[in-house]
């Protein structure tokens, strides 16, 4: 069975240009919307007009809803669930509205979810952060005991890269190489305790390799570190593509469950028989106690407008694809989540002390 990795703060694949995805070039129609929220800053938005369905008669919803999404305004996320809200909107017959609640590594929407009323009006994207926060620092909510799943949608795509012109052509060189080299092999990711980061951990662990992690802020930043040889190996979310794309970085190994579709000749950690699966997968949830009738309205509408196609143009834009999970599934595995969380975070040193 595949081990499954779960991403830490800095795992978003779009933080408005920081740590994960950069905007690509040429996309108007993303460049206008991204304009259009920077303008009214990172408050409640509404995705469309007036609702065109109708709610059912005395029933749920009879109101716009509030969708919260842990990031900045203007992000690849941000879009993609301002999307998937508009094409909820119709499914319910009432605006679903965004309000954008960045920070902490994307865990800002958690305190807001858990106080919230349990009557549906508020609900949030759950990215996977939010599971590992709980065991680096003190916070007052709880994951899994504080929200009520609702579903899974989908996940990032990670992988590892090296120079156009480096020796490495196939990933496992990287650990013969390191076997040759004690110390010397330089890998750079997303951040210390990112997923990138955990997974090779993991897998030099197993091996008992010694390397050298060098984190970055920004993918940009540490691609470019990449192509120009500075840096080994990089390890990050897609916002490598350009760089694979234009020759400039060659792909050696993907994290997700299949071959990514923009790369079908690269295979996946687990085909390589290193058993471990790592796609940063996010879904919906809303507070604690929420009725089994609104959380299904919730679900069918949701589950029906992420296969709306315009959302998902957006999501192959960034190589996603979806990875639904219905409740009680997704219930399942937020649970496991928590508690791979916490292994990890145990193994790397990284628990919190006191209370």
């Amino acid at each position: 069975m595949a081990t499954r990795l779960t991403p830490l703060p800095g795992d978003d694949p779009a933080r408005a240009d920081t740590s994960c995805l950069p905007n690509p070039p040429g996309l108007t129609r993303r460049r206008l919307l991204a304009a259009a929220v920077g303008c009214i800053g990172s408050t409640a938005f509404a995705t469309v007009g007036p609702a065109q369905g109708q709610a059912p008669a005395g029933g749920f919803p009879n109101r716009p809803i509030t969708l919260l999404v842990p990031w900045p305004a203007g992000g690849a996320t941000d879009l993609t669930m301002r999307l998937l809200a508009q094409a909820a909107s119709r499914e319910l017959g009432q605006n679903v509205v965004v309000e954008n609640r960045a920070g902490a590594g994307g865990t800002m929407a958690m305190p807001v979810l858990q106080q919230a009323a349990p009557d549906g009006y508020t609900i949030a994207q759950i990215p996977q952060p939010v599971f590992r926060a709980p065991w680096t620092h003190k916070v007052l909510w709880d994951p899994v005991r504080d929200v009520t799943p609702i579903l899974q949608l989908s996940g990032v795509t990670f992988g590892v890269v090296v120079p156009a012109a480096s020796p490495f052509r196939h990933f496992d060189e990287l650990f013969e190489w390191a076997r040759r080299h004690p110390g010397q092999l330089m890998v750079g990711t997303n951040g210390i305790g990112t997923t990138p980061h955990v997974v090779m951990d993991e897998l030099m662990r197993r091996r008992g390799l010694d390397w050298v992690h060098v984190p970055y802020k920004g993918t940009a930043e540490q691609m470019v570190a990449v192509a120009s040889g500075q840096l080994m190996v990089g390890i990050n979310s897609n916002g490598f593509a350009p760089f694979v794309d234009s020759g400039q970085l060659r792909l050696l190994v993907t994290f997700g469950e299949q071959r990514a579709r923009r790369w079908p000749e690269v295979p996946t950690l687990r085909e390589l028989g290193h058993g471990i699966v790592a796609m940063s997968p996010y879904g919906l949830g809303g507070p604690r106690g929420m009725s089994p009738a609104v959380v299904e309205r919730l679900h069918q509408a949701f589950k029906a407008a992420m296969h709306d196609p315009v959302h998902l143009a957006e999501l192959r834009k960034y190589d996603q694809e979806l990875a639904y999970l219905g409740p009680e599934e997704y219930g399942r595995a937020m649970r496991e989540a928590y508690r791979q969380e916490r292994l990890a975070v145990e193994r790397m040193g990284l628990a919190r002390t006191g209370g």
